[in-house]
C-alpha cells in the first residue's frame, strides 16, 4: 500500500491543514477517526467518547482506522491519511496501557507507505476546539508516542518542517518523489 501515505502527530500539529492543502491540490485523503468519531458520539449522546468510556473510543478509532484503509486501498495514489492504524498503538501507549494483540494484528495486517510524516508538537499554532480537548502537554506526549508507534511497526517517521503549510506541501511531495 505504497500509495497510502500517512500524516500524524500531536493535536495542534498542522495534521488536518497540511491534507486539506493537498486535498485542494487534487490528492485524495482520509478523514481523522477521532474528530468525527467525537462529533457522531456527541450527535447521540453516546458512550464512545474518550471522557465516558476510553476504551470503546479506541475500538472506534480502530474501526474507523480499517474502513478507511479499505476505502482509501482502491484509490490512485498518493491518498493522504490523516492518521493511520498504528496511531492506535500510540493511543494505547498515551494511555499507559498494554495494547491489545488485535491492534497490533491490525497494525501488522493494514499497512501503508513505508515513510510516514510526523508533524512535531507546534506551540505557535496549537488551539482547543470543541472536539480537542487536549493540552499542548499532551500533545506532545502524543508526538512522542506516535514517534514510538510507527518504527515499532516498521516504518520510517520523517519529521515535517514547521513551516508555512504550501511548503510544507512542498516538503512533502518532494519527500514522496524520492522514494
Amino acid at each position: 500500500m505504497d500509495h497510502l501515505v500517512v500524516v500524524t502527530g500531536g493535536p495542534g500539529s498542522g495534521k488536518t491543514t497540511l491534507i486539506d492543502h493537498l486535498a485542494g491540490l487534487g490528492y485524495a485523503r482520509t478523514v481523522e477517526a477521532g474528530r468525527a468519531i467525537i462529533r457522531d458520539q456527541r450527535d447521540i449522546d453516546g458512550p464512545g467518547l474518550a471522557w465516558r468510556d476510553d476504551a470503546l473510543f479506541a475500538e472506534l478509532m480502530l474501526s474507523w482506522e480499517i474502513r478507511s484503509h479499505r476505502e482509501a486501498s482502491v484509490l490512485d495514489g498518493p491518498v493522504f491519511c490523516d492518521r493511520g492504524v498504528p496511531d492506535l498503538i500510540g493511543y494505547h501507549l498515551l494511555q499507559g496501557r498494554p495494547v491489545p494483540e488485535h491492534v497490533r494484528e491490525a497494525a501488522r495486517l493494514f499497512r501503508y507507505h513505508r515513510r510516514v510524516l510526523l508533524a512535531p508538537p507546534w506551540p505557535e499554532i496549537f488551539s482547543g476546539d470543541g472536539e480537542r480537548h487536549q493540552s499542548p502537554e499532551e500533545a506532545e506526549r502524543t508526538f512522542e508516542a506516535m514517534r514510538e508507534a510507527y518504527p515499532s511497526c516498521g516504518y520510517e517517521v520523517v519529521l515535517l518542517p514547521r513551516v508555512p503549510v504550501v511548503e510544507r506541501a512542498r516538503f512533502v511531495l518532494d519527500t514522496l518523489a524520492r522514494g
